[in-house]
């Protein structure tokens, strides 16, 4: 028992476990979406681009997570324009703003001298440096995507697996669209603390998949998803606190593990 208690006695590992915990729900849940929708590029793309927000935040001397959100829903909001009524593919748009972005964060990342040791915990996360005020934006910001989700479930199955039942229904289906985005991209900003920039897609994506392997339907689906994301949060901490390693990495790495035993157990399930 020493060894799950000991590590609590810290404030800043409890604040860590709690943000880690909330980060991991909000991924799997809005994951689920990622994973049945086909759009796993685009947790990447909205991972990676919110290097340029990132970047003239710092320059500016502003708030790192403010400038993150507004180039994610900036993305988010342009993916959804040049997507409209189809004149641009989906994958393209993603790809083509994905590669702007990035290069753009590059560039501008390239002409500060002092920004690796600043920029790091942007770039890999830092989830035991996680400040009370730092919880309570997360904490807020994840309750409120999760609200919205809830809300709008129904709308948001329709529109994902069944358009001309959403138009019968006369649903505001880009509106719709472009909220999803919007949301994505939040969650994106929310989990830079816990898993960074270059982890986060991971989270959007890993446990939304194991769970896919385990359940066909989108609810309990959002539930084993959001259960597994906590467990690897919640894991993966522990790893990293016991083994001196960077937080995300062993957080991901845990989902990874986690989604390897459900392919394991699906493949052994269906040979019989």
């Amino acid at each position: 028992m020493s060894f799950l208690l000991d590590p609590l006695a810290y404030e800043f590992f409890q604040r860590g476990l709690l943000a880690s915990v909330i980060v991991g729900v909000l991924c799997a849940v809005l994951g689920t979406y990622v994973v049945l929708r086909g759009m796993a590029f685009l947790g990447d793309a909205m991972a990676h681009a919110i290097l340029p927000g990132v970047a003239i935040a710092y320059i500016l001397q502003g708030d790192l997570l403010v400038g993150a959100g507004v180039a994610a829903v900036a993305v988010a909001l342009t993916i959804g324009l040049f997507t409209k009524d189809g004149a641009v593919k989906e994958d393209t748009a993603i790809g083509i703003l994905f590669a702007a972005a990035l290069s753009l964060g590059v560039a501008l990342i390239s002409t500060m001298q002092t920004y690796a040791v600043d920029l790091s915990h942007i770039l890999f996360g830092n989830v035991l440096g996680v400040s009370a005020s730092n919880l309570w934006l997360i904490g807020g910001l994840s309750f409120t995507i999760l609200l919205i989700v809830a809300i709008l479930y129904k709308p948001f199955l329709v529109i994902s697996f069944d358009p001309v039942l959403a138009a019968t229904l006369r649903l505001p289906a880009e509106l719709l669209r472009n909220l999803m985005l919007v949301l994505l991209a939040l969650t994106v900003v929310v989990s830079l603390q816990t898993v960074g920039v270059s982890l986060a897609a991971a989270m959007l994506v890993t446990p939304a998949a194991t769970a896919y392997l385990l359940t066909r339907r989108l609810f309990p689906m959002m539930v084993v998803s959001a259960l597994i994301g906590a467990l690897s949060s919640v894991v993966g901490l522990y790893l990293s606190y016991y083994f001196n390693i960077v937080s995300g990495s062993a957080i991901v790495l845990t989902a990874t593990v986690f989604f390897m035993f459900a392919f394991g157990w699906k493949r052994i399930t269906f040979s019989r």
